[in-house]
């Protein structure tokens, strides 16, 4: 089950003007399912993305590079599940780029102003005659209030669709914010998640939607591990449609920058958490916390050493305070000349460790106390400096194991 997670309500999911979201049961993999989203975006509006860092990088994330350097002006994303489309060398490409020609002449568009995405199994052959069989019940469904409809379209292995949005005011103008994404496994994204799409009506500089979509990866997206593999399709867009009415976002670090960075911010880190908290077979969110590093690097290599150590997740899970297990992790993260003596460790408010070695105070049933929560808190101070980096995770589980071992079944 999710760890403190509901599913959204579609009331709180608030319309995006100037973008339209329809669905189709295709039967990519399974029938009578959800599984082909079609997102329309006004003419104008902006399109920014980032993707994978894996080489082993799926055909559609190939496409959506492609047309997003092309600069043409992006109009459409067509969204498949239960086929990733990856390792399907050139036949894949070919089956992306049909999917983009399809979409694009029921649309009066250039192919080109069409972005492709695929999530599910890995390897397999895309049956894009479905997909585009099932482009024309998308349209036909086209509303602005589909995001849930959506988030629900675009799950593999989550148990709850994930959607989150915010509104807030620019000049008067009521400007909002809403996202979906999608993610239980395979989740260190090493960028963003398996899926993630957010819209904003505001009225922004194409030109900074790009830094915007990376801070925003990077305060959220790439602070999440499930199981340490990152996946082949992992792709997160920003879309700006331009039709809230203010006068034009040029600068980010101003006033009206700020409040769409913090919405934006905001809402990512929601769908963020909740990838985390509906993590495969998750029955405890931890969140990680290194702070008194040098740098934010050595922090982040601290706080992924303890979120993606199986020993690490599968005390957690056992509610065993076996906490040496963290210790280790913190010290082969890779940070060369760390200082032992200098760590502290807590879980919660209780106190573990102190300047390298069990603190006296420690009672190992005040260890197991905290771990038996839903929601943990583990902090350690290197003890070198004032930086800090934050990862969220979860535990692992024998539950994890049978997920993915029936995955294909």
């Amino acid at each position: 089950m999710p760890v403190n997670l509901t599913a959204p309500l579609a009331a709180d999911l608030h319309p995006v003007a100037g973008l339209s979201i329809g669905t189709a049961m295709a039967g990519i993999r399974k029938a009578n399912r959800r599984d082909v989203v079609v997102f329309q975006l006004a003419e104008g509006s902006a399109v920014a993305g980032v993707f994978t860092q894996n080489r082993f990088c799926a055909a559609p994330v190939q496409v959506c590079r492609e047309h997003l350097t092309a600069n043409v002006g992006i109009r459409a994303l067509v969204v498949n599940t239960g086929n990733a489309n990856a390792g399907t060398g050139d036949d894949g490409l070919v089956r992306a780029r049909t999917t983009c020609i399809a979409l694009a002449q029921q649309l009066d568009l250039a192919p080109e102003q069409v972005l492709p995405f695929s999530t599910g199994v890995i390897m397999e052959v895309l049956p894009v005659d479905r997909l585009i069989a099932g482009l024309p019940a998308a349209l036909a469904d086209a509303a602005p209030d589909r995001w849930l409809e959506a988030a629900q379209g675009i799950m593999t292995t989550d148990t709850l669709p994930k959607a989150a949005s915010r509104q807030f005011d620019i000049e008067g103008h009521r400007v909002t914010v809403t996202g979906i994404a999608k993610g239980a496994g395979m989740i260190r994204p090493n960028m963003a998640t398996m899926l993630g799409f957010v819209a904003t009506d505001a009225v922004i500089d194409a030109g900074l939607l790009q830094t915007l979509v990376r801070e925003a990866a990077d305060a959220s997206f790439n602070r999440i591990t499930i199981d340490g593999d990152t996946s082949t399709n992992d792709s997160f867009v920003l879309m700006a449609t331009q039709q809230a009415g203010h006068a034009p976002i040029r600068v980010l670090d101003s006033s009206a920058g700020r409040a769409l960075r913090d919405a934006v911010f905001a809402v990512s880190e929601q769908l963020a958490q909740a990838i985390v908290r509906d993590g495969e077979g998750a029955t405890k969110f931890i969140t990680v916390q290194v702070d008194g590093g040098r740098s934010v690097e050595e922090c982040r290599l601290a706080a992924y050493a303890i979120a993606h150590s199986p020993l690490v997740k599968t005390a957690f899970f056992a509610s065993d305070p076996n906490l040496g297990r963290i210790l280790a992790a913190v010290g082969y993260a890779g940070i060369g000349d760390l200082d032992p003596a200098l760590i502290e460790l807590h879980l919660d408010d209780v106190q573990v460790v102190r300047k390298g070695g069990r603190h006296p105070d420690y009672r190992e049933a005040d260890g197991q106390r905290v771990m038996k929560q839903a929601e943990i808190t583990v902090r350690v101070g290197l003890g070198r400096g004032g930086a800090q980096a934050t990862v969220w995770t979860c535990d692992l589980s024998h539950d994890y194991v049978s997920i993915n071992a029936d995955y294909r079944s």
